[in-house]
């Protein structure tokens, strides 16, 4: 079996980056991006404490093209539906806007360095790893090191998919990214790829963004 030490580095990543974002929701908005900045430095400190998991992003150069095409639908289909279908919404964002919070452009610009770092890189690698690494597996069968990347049960993937929907406020667009990017890792059986996905949809929907200042994406 499993040791269950080897579990902790995907799950303390995703708890730490939690217990960060709840903080904030105590905090005045202004100090928002100070959070923000610290909730990263922890879940990537954390990441190189556990890097052990980061083994499963085995780069190949044949899933790249694929996966970034596969992001741009899924932020599509996340800014589509979640603007023309309604559908009660599990709570709100933040909705920083760094446009008005900042009165300099170095100001501005470091921000949304940070932001989409985070957006971009660590949020990306720390849910993939979780999900579509762990997750998805552990639930197929509680040995996960035992089955490989890309390998589930129909019970996993629902399991995947229904914890992400309510671990985000666009739960409808959040269960249909996963079982997007799942079908990705069936067919790919690459973290990496679904890991590039992710961060295409998360760059994309970075820019929609900052062109439409429709900032409850963030």
């Amino acid at each position: 079996m499993t040791d269950k030490s080897s579990m902790t580095g995907y799950i303390a990543p995703l708890v730490v980056f939690g217990v960060f974002t709840e903080i904030e929701t105590w905090l005045p908005p202004a100090w928002y991006p100070y959070a923000y900045a610290a909730k990263l430095c922890a879940v990537m400190l954390t990441l190189w404490i556990f890097r052990y998991t980061l083994r499963d992003l085995r780069p190949t150069g044949a899933v790249v093209v694929p996966a970034c095409a596969v992001g741009l639908v899924v932020c599509v289909l996340w800014v589509g539906i979640d603007k023309y279908v309604p559908y009660p919404h599990l709570g709100s964002r933040v909705a920083f806007n760094p446009l008005d919070a900042f009165t300099t452009t170095l100001g501005r610009a470091a921000f949304l360095l940070i932001r989409f770092w985070g957006l971009v890189i660590v949020v990306p690698v720390m849910e993939e790893l979780f999900w579509r690494s762990f997750l998805i597996r552990y639930v197929t069968n509680p040995d996960f090191t035992a089955v490989p990347i890309g390998e589930f049960s129909m019970t996993a993937f629902w399991v995947v998919a229904a914890f992400s929907g309510l671990a985000h406020p666009e739960w409808l667009v959040a269960v249909i990214t996963s079982a997007v990017y799942t079908w990705l890792l069936k067919n790919t059986r690459s973290v990496f790829a679904t890991f590039v996905a992710h961060a295409v949809t998360n760059a994309a929907l970075g820019a929609y963004v900052l062109v439409s200042h429709d900032w409850k994406y963030w």
